[in-house]
């Protein structure tokens, strides 16, 4: 697949999510045998007509056990992707094809043999946001809540090439102590942005919130030094996956929680404890690629059958050993 940074990214429009709009792509998908599967960092109109709404391995697995027999993944290209490994009997649309994601596309399966190659015996942990060809070249896949239990499943004498995201992948070397983890350089630039001063500066203003922090963030670190400093009361840092959010919003006891990801995920936290005040530490935190799974575009999808999504079989069966050893290690939680 061409890079999302080469391509014309202007979003399908001209078209406003009314009832007509909303009972059209309901009849549409009764008549594909589709369910609509629809990520936390969609645009509310799309993830209020899902059938399904979550974080991308959790969407991927509904996929696998749906009795309908077309998917179509509202998200980015490589959760299709998975969707189409755990289901290839199932044919699986993306509304456009051309949302990508900027973590995905910071490693390739031919970068991922190179380093490989420079760390013979190494065990690879690739985190459920890579494409098939890179999960094809793993050992194990990690999801953002079980990445700590999946590394600490290594022999301790053998090294870990952990990717692609610095963030979550300086998170695990530092809870769990290990030294022989290397960490490639790759990041989501969405979550990269939310940085440490604006994660402060809110704190220092909100005082009693709870702080519901993606370890994707650049600012996670900046977490747990408020933290150890005591800025902040340490049972209020929460470092969670986007489906771990959702729970821990129907557990909180606080009244305000400041939330640091993507901004779609505040509607669904809205949806699951509407009587707390959400607020994004950066509301500018925006996935352009997310925001591309427009009206516009499912309309289209469902319409025409349009964007398949198609993983070379013999890919399909290595990327699927890869996370399928992840679930034998344990309950993976939330995707991303």
């Amino acid at each position: 697949m061409t890079t999302t940074l080469d391509q014309d990214l202007t979003p399908y429009g001209g078209v406003e999510a009314d009832a007509d709009w909303a009972a059209r792509v309901r009849e549409l998908a009764r008549k594909r045998d589709a369910v609509l599967l629809a990520h936390n960092y969609q645009v509310p109109e799309i993830q209020d007509i899902a059938d399904f709404t979550g974080d991308s391995l959790a969407l991927s697995r509904i996929a696998a056990s749906s009795d309908a027999s077309t998917i179509v993944f509202c998200g980015v290209h490589f959760m299709a992707e998975t969707a189409k490994i755990l289901a290839p009997e199932k044919t699986v649309l993306i509304p456009d094809a051309r949302a990508g994601c900027s973590l995905a596309d910071s490693i390739t399966g031919a970068q991922l043999r190179e380093w490989k190659s420079e760390h013979p015996g190494a065990v690879v942990v690739s985190y459920v946001n890579t494409t098939a060809e890179v999960k094809a070249e793993t050992d194990i896949c990690c999801t953002s809540s079980n990445a700590v239990d999946v590394v600490a499943s290594i022999p301790a004498d053998q090294e870990v090439l952990f990717l692609p995201d610095q963030f979550l992948g300086a998170h695990v070397k530092r809870v769990t102590g290990r030294e022989n983890m290397h960490v490639w350089a790759g990041e989501c630039h969405v979550h990269a942005g939310i940085n440490g001063a604006e994660l402060a500066a809110q704190a220092e203003e909100n005082p009693d919130a709870d702080l519901f922090i993606h370890p994707e963030c650049g600012c996670a670190t900046s977490a747990l030094y408020l933290a150890g400093e005591g800025a902040v009361a340490p049972e209020r840092v929460k470092i969670l996956s986007t489906g771990d959010m959702v729970h821990a919003a129907r557990d909180t006891k606080a009244t305000s929680v400041l939330v640091a990801t993507e901004i779609g995920m505040i509607h669904q936290l809205r949806k699951a404890a509407p009587e707390i005040d959400f607020r994004a530490v950066n509301d500018r935190a925006s996935c352009r690629y997310m925001k591309m799974i427009t009206p516009a575009a499912l309309l289209r999808s469902l319409t025409e059958g349009a964007d398949e999504v198609h993983v070379d079989p013999e890919t399909a069966s290595r990327a699927r050993a890869s996370v399928q050893r992840m679930i034998e290690i344990g309950q993976p939680g939330g995707g991303e």
